[in-house]
């Protein structure tokens, strides 16, 4: 985060129910946001505007007045005291450039991002597609460096390559491009005398289903033990039964068991989901769409523009 005060814009109204407050933007950092809910416990985030909704007639004023207190000049201090001890001893490194702020610019690797998700203060910048660490934040970063590092250097692409090589001989890729080939199918093992009702959200071993068909198909039992293990074989004959994912819409009209599974529930391999794991459910749906949705507006080609024709007045017209 880069010090600047937090934009507040005052006397919002909730699209909701019409409620009056105001809301507050800035940019994301975890301990930022614990202090910001501690301040404002009705505070709540607006997905649709991407900005924090906090109700009540005097919200802008108590904004203001946090915002002032959250952006002293303590933190100013603090930033001139880090840039003050990495000008003393610097972090050496391929992966960090000094700018007005530390920036950290690594491969992808989730490791990196799970250890500067820690780090107080630090933001990913999309525009310049790398990390922002304050200098008040030195320490901290100091002490996860030689992970950071580490993890950074496994992620780049020479070194991601020769572990793909040395893992394409072993007996774990293989398992890994049989059980790839496995899911392809779509199908799922149900005990003949159990069959799954159809159409609805159910979980599963292998995570969330809906079950679209029972083909009748006995499934073999070494195919079963190896892929599916989860499911009891020892309860009768398995069929398969073919299935899909739900969408986020069919997770949020599924209504939750009102008791956990039991041992039962998980041997015969199906089971109504908890409100717990709906919720989880829902959540990596929700995310996975996203990101589809992403992924399809970035290659969708533009449209070509429609010809055009000469009027005899020496104006154009559209021929379509």
């Amino acid at each position: 985060m880069t010090g600047e005060k937090e934009q507040f814009n005052a006397t919002q109204r909730d699209a909701a129910d019409g409620r009056a407050g105001a809301v507050a933007s800035f940019p994301y950092d975890r301990m930022t946001v614990e202090r910001f809910r501690a301040a404002f416990p009705r505070a709540r985030w607006r997905d649709d505007l991407g900005v924090w909704f906090v109700p009540g007639t005097s919200a802008e004023r108590r904004l203001n007045a946090w915002s002032s207190r959250e952006w002293s000049g303590v933190l100013a201090y603090a930033d001139e005291r880090g840039r003050d001890a990495f000008a003393f001893e610097p972090i050496i490194s391929d992966y960090l450039e000094l700018a007005d702020e530390l920036v950290v610019r690594t491969p992808y690797s989730r490791d990196v991002v799970s250890e500067l998700r820690q780090v107080p203060w630090a933001r990913w910048d999309p525009a310049s597609k790398a990390w922002r660490v304050p200098f008040r934040s030195l320490d901290e970063l100091r002490r996860r460096w030689p992970v950071i590092e580490q993890a950074a250097r496994r992620s780049e692409p020479e070194e991601r390559r020769k572990r793909e090589e040395s893992r394409r001989g072993s007996a774990e890729h293989a398992d890994r491009l049989a059980e790839a080939a496995e899911r392809r199918h779509k199908r799922y093992p149900v005990p003949e005398d159990a069959l799954p009702p159809l159409g609805q959200v159910l979980m599963t071993h292998a995570g969330g289903l809906v079950f679209e068909a029972i083909s009748g198909e006995v499934v073999d039992a070494t195919v079963a033990t190896r892929f599916y293990p989860g499911v009891s074989t020892d309860n009768g004959t398995l069929i398969w039964a073919s299935s899909r994912r739900p969408t986020h819409e069919e997770l949020v009209r599924t209504w939750p068991a009102k008791e956990a599974p039991g041992e039962p529930e998980f041997a015969r391999g199906w089971w109504q989901p908890t409100i717990e794991v709906l919720r989880e459910e829902r959540r990596r749906s929700a995310s996975q769409e996203r990101a589809r949705a992403t992924r399809r507006s970035r290659t969708a080609p533009s449209l070509p523009e429609s010809p055009r024709e000469t009027l005899p007045s020496g104006g154009t017209a559209r021929t379509d």
